[in-house]
């Protein structure tokens, strides 16, 4: 069990404390991710394609490119399933508008933009990981926390043109603002990172419900009124936006409906681990399904250790959407990604392990991380 006592210390204190203790952690993980990098570069040169593009035009990043350059206004026929459309309105808006700006400064292209923010942004997030972390359970199980989230399967992910890294960013420092009752600042980020992604609905939960519990305690904290309220006002005024330009009140979801995406409660999911019981599958789709898995059950551990709440609604709501949602099965372990607060008890028991024998877990973690990584990338035919 851990409990979260209130903080009396400066915010600058707190932002001092966190950029020193966070350096070996994000140094660790900017090496994981380098590492990852290296090894994509040279497979893909290999295969005679270009790592850029691999990375910056893959799957969805074609579609933040196409909103980055023209806006908003793209959709394409499924050819796959007739009646469905994919509509570039399902893409928040955040992103692509980060990387349009980035790309009237920098001389770089828009590609190259649009990596350069997503890498930032992962880099943001090891550092917010990390405080938040410290804050709730200690300097070693936050440096083996952010190691660990850097050497996932999927983390990958975080080194392409996606919106994950940028949200985990956002997620981290209101889940860390969110702890330390800072209310203001929580309130903005996840305004921020709900701008994001669809899934950064919990973000704002996480903040809106730690607030409130809070002014339980504190009826007459205003700022934690506040952050209550402003909480989800970025992911709804998007969704709002979304009904305007189609006309409809549920736009937004029948944009997601198009797209053949929509929440069942866990059926999809079910039928699809029915499909590989009985007739063989990729080895994404095997490794979906043990993210998917992995993710359930350390969500009850969360839950019998009595994560701290902000950390906690946050993870549930992410488990919920990834595992309850149709569609897109090989994606699910991207959407659990920015899940961070579940490999607590990985992290903790690493930070504890003996150096031979986490220094053998990590190097495994980081072959299997860098190997995966370029399979999925260069080898799966099925979108990431």
């Amino acid at each position: 069990m851990v409990v979260v006592e209130p903080v009396t210390s400066s915010p600058k204190a707190l932002a001092v404390r966190a950029a020193t203790g966070a350096g070996p952690a994000v140094a660790g993980f900017v090496v994981a991710r380098m590492a990852g990098l290296v090894v994509l570069t040279m497979w893909a040169h290999r295969t005679h394609r270009h790592p850029r593009d691999l990375l910056g035009l893959s799957w969805d990043g074609i579609w933040y490119h196409r909103i980055a350059e023209w806006g908003y206004g793209t959709f394409i026929p499924a050819w796959e399933a007739p009646g469905l459309r994919y509509d570039d309105l399902a893409f928040f808006p955040l992103y692509p508008m980060t990387v349009r700006a980035a790309d009237a400064v920098l001389p770089v292209g828009s590609v190259a933009c649009a990596l350069l923010v997503a890498w930032a942004g992962a880099v943001a997030a090891a550092w917010g990981i990390y405080a938040v972390t410290e804050h709730c359970y200690g300097r070693r199980t936050a440096t083996a926390l952010v190691l660990v989230w850097g050497l996932l399967p999927h983390s990958v992910v975080l080194s392409m043109a996606y919106t994950e890294s940028l949200m985990t960013a956002f997620a981290a420092w209101a889940l860390y603002a969110a702890v330390t009752r800072r209310w203001p600042a929580a309130g903005l980020l996840a305004v921020l990172a709900g701008l994001t992604r669809p899934n950064a609905v919990a973000v704002a939960a996480a903040v809106s419900i730690a607030a409130l519990a809070h002014c339980r305690e504190d009826p007459r904290d205003w700022r934690a009124w506040a952050a209550a309220v402003a909480a989800p006002l970025g992911w709804c005024g998007y969704l709002g936006w979304v009904g305007w330009r189609t006309g409809a009140v549920r736009g937004y979801f029948d944009v997601q409906t198009r797209w053949g995406s929509r929440f069942d409660f866990g059926h999809y999911a079910l039928h699809y681990v029915k499909h590989m019981v009985l007739e063989p599958e990729t080895l994404s789709a095997y490794m979906a399904t043990a993210v998917c898995a992995a993710a359930a059950v350390l969500l009850v551990l969360a839950l019998l250790d009595r994560m701290p709440l902000p950390l906690l609604v946050y993870a549930a709501v992410l488990v919920v959407i990834a595992l309850g949602g149709a569609g897109f099965f090989s994606c699910k372990p991207r959407f659990l990604l920015p899940a961070f607060p579940l490999l607590v008890p990985c992290a903790a028991a690493l930070a504890k392990a003996r150096p031979r024998t986490a220094a053998v877990t990590v190097a495994a973690l980081a072959g299997i991380s860098l190997g995966y990584g370029t399979y999925l990338l260069t080898v799966v035919p099925v979108p990431l």
